[in-house]
């Protein structure tokens, strides 16, 4: 695996942007969750797969919505 070094200033509020590349590797989009925890020292952050499949496709992705009444889509839903 391809490895980039990022140093990153956190601004007043604690937020930091994720570099673009990043984000399309591990297929991040905007509104999608992130799991966050430490772990020996370190900060981990990693993409959060809830484990509600779409009701079209049977899907279980990062970037399932879901929906009003608790309806679950996929992107190809």
């Amino acid at each position: 695996m391809l490895s980039k070094d990022y140093v990153k200033y956190i601004d007043n509020v604690g937020r930091i942007v994720l570099p673009t590349d990043i984000r399309k590797r591990l297929k991040i989009h905007p509104r999608d969750m992130v799991e966050i925890y430490q772990e020996e020292g370190h900060i981990v952050m990693k993409p959060y797969w809830q484990d509600k499949p779409c009701i079209v496709t049977g899907e279980v992705t990062n970037s399932n919505k879901v929906l009003s009444g608790g309806v679950v889509i996929s992107p190809e839903g």
